[in-house]
């Protein structure tokens, strides 16, 4: 049985079946299904970066986006311009990593997001990377997806997730 937790148009996450000690986990953001390319996480490490995740933005330590004016879409165009290319600065570098976010094993590295904070909202940017599902997918190429959250509506489903993967929830939670 799938639980699901969240809310797919902002963030939410489904929880299947073992699989050879792997477990199925679908990831969605701004309606897009993020895990497309690879659903299978080894549940110890995608824990362990989840609980990561959610301790940063429990510190607070999540940013405004760094350029005056700009939405969360063309902060994210404007941190990725130069991104793993030769002409990228080590402050370039650093700037981009202080909002990166999604680390968390194979089933995230076919997108590149960033996290932004607007008081106690977040906008989670994603864009789709890897050339194979591009080639599927060319509607996603250059295409940058924004999701806004309550901060600690995603934290409540961040900690969801890891109850979910400890074994201590098995049922969808209660909305309110």
């Amino acid at each position: 049985m799938a639980v699901v937790v969240g809310d797919r148009s902002r963030f939410a996450a489904e929880v299947g079946e073992w699989d050879h000690g792997l477990r199925r986990v679908d990831l969605w953001a701004a309606g897009q299904w993020l895990t497309c390319d690879d659903n299978m996480a080894f549940v110890k490490q995608f824990r362990l970066a989840v609980l990561d995740t959610a301790m940063w933005l429990r510190s607070g330590q999540v940013s405004p986006p760094p350029f005056d004016g700009q939405s969360p879409a063309a902060a994210h165009r404007h941190l990725m311009l130069h991104a793993g290319d030769d002409d990228e600065t080590e402050a370039e570098y650093e700037l981009r990593s202080r909002f990166s976010t999604l680390h968390w094993g194979p089933t995230t590295d076919n997108v590149t997001a960033h996290l932004f904070r607007d008081g106690d909202r977040l906008a989670i940017t994603l864009q789709f990377r890897r050339e194979d599902h591009l080639r599927r997918h060319p509607e996603h190429a250059g295409e940058i997806f924004v999701a806004e959250i309550a901060a600690a509506e995603l934290v409540g489903v961040l900690e969801d997730l890891v109850a979910v993967l400890d074994g201590r929830q098995n049922q969808p939670p209660a909305t309110s």
